[in-house]
């Protein structure tokens, strides 16, 4: 009993969840309800606070819910990257599995359209600005890390400083994505992605062989966004 229980307050609270992500990105999230993410999910506002102690709230679980791209490659290339022959091609490969991970996957393309598009930063949404900028920054902390190991690897002198080049790869992969999910069809994210990271990579001062990667950047115990 206890177990079915369980089993039933999860179902319940996945339930919340689905339903929050298709509402958030048909309406935008300011012009959704608990009670409308309640009646969607076929249960009571009740149960969301049971489960939520408000929107924010179901909107940061609802984001870990789906490893945002970038956030879940980078962490996994930040482990390995100290250890890899190649830094800055693990980390080319991450950044090519956020952009393939966006392009294929449609929850994921769904969570990052409404985390870009469809929320407002007013007040009842604090908690998602100071998650997103949280994210942000580790993100940027991560990249600089690896892109210092590819600096000492390969012996290379930056045109700027890691964290100028750091921020320009971040608004690079942001902007791509952000750009794409308005109109999907306007170009290929993967292909465009490629090309223009290898274009900015080469212009910092490093050498990205056309066609070269790694298979493999992670432990055994760190899956990648993208798989």
């Amino acid at each position: 009993m206890v177990r079915r229980t369980k089993a039933d307050a999860l179902a319940t609270r996945n339930s919340l969840l689905d339903a929050a992500e298709h509402l958030f990105q048909e309406r935008g999230v300011s012009r959704t309800s608990l009670n409308d993410i309640a009646t969607a999910a076929g249960t009571t506002r009740g149960a969301i606070y049971w489960h939520f102690k408000d929107k924010a709230d179901l909107f940061n679980a609802m984001m870990e819910r789906v490893t945002m791209p970038l956030e879940g490659t980078l962490a996994c290339t930040a482990r390995a990257a100290d250890a890899a022959a190649a830094p800055l091609l693990s980390l080319r490969d991450s950044m090519m599995s956020a952009l393939r991970q966006t392009a294929t996957d449609e929850q994921t393309r769904r969570v990052f359209e409404v985390a870009t598009h469809k929320v407002e930063y007013v007040s009842e949404m604090q908690a998602v600005r100071d998650r997103h900028l949280q994210v942000r920054n580790e993100c940027m902390t991560m990249t600089e890390e690896i892109l210092q190991q590819a600096v000492a690897r390969e012996g290379v002198r930056l045109k700027v400083s890691i964290a100028t080049a750091a921020l320009g790869l971040h608004v690079i992969m942001d902007g791509l994505i952000q750009n794409w999910l308005l109109e999907p069809d306007a170009f290929d994210l993967v292909e465009s992605g490629r090309d223009t990271m290898d274009v900015y990579l080469a212009g910092l001062g490093f050498n990205v062989p056309a066609g070269q990667h790694v298979q493999s950047v992670g432990t055994p115990d760190c899956k990648l966004a993208a798989a």
